[in-house]
């Protein structure tokens, strides 16, 4: 294994820059966290109903874990999500009574938030910051009648079974049985998410003379930090390798079961991409076949660290895709991962960018100077990786295994001489109206479909209604079985085209980005 980790220190530098990149933004967390703070204000207001039960807003899930990332497009929206922590309540109230006092006292004489509230969801209300581009889960939840918080100085391994329950909540879930019915909160359904910050903090620490407090969990409150633990990073490239592999399916991993596998999994590694492939080859380890009643056969229980009764993986009984999905990515992820480690710098630069996304590793490269890792066929004299981070570039919409080759050339017709026709190469400028033919070349067995994205830069083509390119569209008919395809030089500036094979739902060749300078 020695052998398998002398990986070239400038790709672990570009995972560590990535992880950077797809955090969210110190503008977003201070952006959140005074929206988070104005419901906090509006829920609390002296004299109001809920006042009685000293309401707090508090951050849960990849934001409090410091493990959210931003979204691959960027017009998508940031899920946030909060607690909508009681310490109390009336003695009569159900579950449904204390979720619709929590949306009454969100309403309550603020029209902004009518505006914004969603429908209601399972467990959450839910309020739509458009402008910001996020939007805000609020859990109603409480703290259950005997317990209390009070856990001194307590490190997370040092806490007992009934320290965690003294953390725990009992929330509102609109699909229970009892949501209408039952008002000993003992008997709602509990979740514990500081409990599970806790472990997870405890987790993540790699300075083992340092004691993580389980209290900083509780009344969290996190600052933004630029720099993080590796684990931390590890999550954050995992999550988005997830997202560009299966984009928006419904049935892909959440992001619960990949943090407390990887957190599980996880042996202190300082390295990222050392930690990446040993967390990898041994995050299976920490799930267990358990023979379950009510499926009447074996299935995947992914323990939950501070509750051993939930199960994360519930929903696979009952939906399979989810499962197979799951080890369909656990698959590609160790093969993509362990494949960076026997790559030279610049072959790992062309795989992270299929399997992280063009945007993050361009500006990973500008930020840490290593410009000699580009590799862009055609790549011309005025190229910067800024070039190719345009906000306007549509990202691959499949699920990416590129395990066959696709090369695109390129010729265009001058008007000065239109019955020849030339190629074009790193040094060609190309005047307007020109017509140009590109032609790809693969070796996917057929059959496959054809797929194209032209991106065109610079002011000519921003100021055109028609001129800002840069979606994927559907190979046309012209030639080849849309192996050709034609386009005419209208806009000054560096512009390129990228060709996609994509069989059977997969994208399983990807060519280079071929450029053309118009002038």
């Amino acid at each position: 294994m020695e052998n398998l980790f002398k990986t070239s220190t400038k790709i672990n530098d570009l995972l560590e820059n990535i992880g950077q990149i797809l955090d969210i933004t110190q503008a977003q967390h201070e952006t959140v966290e005074k929206r988070y703070t104005a419901v906090a204000n509006q829920l609390s207001q002296e004299g109001s109903l809920l006042s009685l039960y000293q309401p707090e807003i508090l951050p849960q899930g990849s934001f409090l874990l410091g493990t959210m990332i931003r979204p691959i497009m960027e017009d998508d929206e940031l899920d946030v999500d909060l607690v909508c922590r009681l310490k109390g309540k009336k003695s009569d109230w159900v579950q449904k009574n204390l979720k619709d006092a929590v949306r009454d006292q969100l309403l309550y004489n603020n029209e902004d938030y009518k505006r914004m509230l969603d429908e209601e969801g399972n467990r959450c209300w839910t309020l739509i910051y458009s402008c910001d581009k996020f939007h805000l889960d609020i859990l109603p939840a409480m703290i259950g009648n005997n317990n209390h918080v009070n856990l001194d100085e307590k490190s997370f391994r040092n806490l007992s079974p009934s320290d965690l329950e003294n953390i725990s909540l009992r929330i509102t879930d609109k699909r229970e049985y009892n949501y209408t019915t039952e008002t000993n909160p003992n008997y709602w359904l509990k979740s514990n998410p500081f409990g599970y910050a806790a472990w997870f903090k405890e987790r993540s620490n790699i300075n083992q003379l340092k004691r993580v407090l389980a209290s900083e969990s509780v009344t969290p409150l996190p600052g933004y930090k630029k720099s993080k633990e590796p684990l931390l990073r590890i999550i954050q490239i995992l999550k988005r390798h997830r997202d560009i592999m299966f984009g928006g399916d419904e049935h892909k991993p959440i992001s619960v079961i990949i943090t407390t596998l990887a957190a599980k999994a996880y042996q202190k590694e300082a390295n990222i991409i050392q930690g990446l492939v040993n967390i990898l080859e041994t995050m299976q380890l920490h799930m267990r076949r358990i023979y379950s009643e009510k499926h009447g056969r074996e299935i995947w229980y992914i323990e939950n660290p501070v509750n051993a009764e939930e199960n994360f993986g519930d929903k696979w009984p009952g939906e399979p895709e989810k499962e197979d999905k799951f080890f369909e990515w656990l698959e590609k992820a160790k093969s993509d991962f362990r494949a960076l480690t026997e790559m030279d710098p610049s072959q790992a630069y062309r795989l992270l960018k299929n399997i992280l996304g063009t945007r993050p590793v361009n500006e990973a490269v500008r930020n840490l100077g290593y410009d000699e890792l580009i590799t862009e066929n055609l790549k011309p004299a005025n190229y910067s990786p800024q070039l190719l981070s345009v906000s306007h570039r549509e990202q691959p919409r499949w699920r990416m295994s590129l395990s066959y080759n696709c090369e695109i050339y390129g010729r265009f017709k001058d008007i000065t001489d239109y019955k020849k026709s030339k190629s074009i190469t790193a040094q060609s400028v190309l005047p307007k109206g020109c017509e140009i033919y590109f032609t790809a070349t693969t070796n996917v067995p057929k059959p496959y479909d054809v797929f194209w994205q032209v991106v065109n830069t610079g002011a000519e083509a921003e100021n055109s209604y028609l001129g800002r390119r840069g979606g994927i569209f559907s190979a046309q008919t012209l030639g080849k079985g849309g192996l050709v395809q034609k386009e005419h030089s209208g806009y000054t500036g560096t512009h390129w085209i990228e060709c996609f094979i994509v069989k059977d739902g997969v994208c399983v060749a990807r060519s280079s980005e071929f450029f053309v300078n118009i002038r």
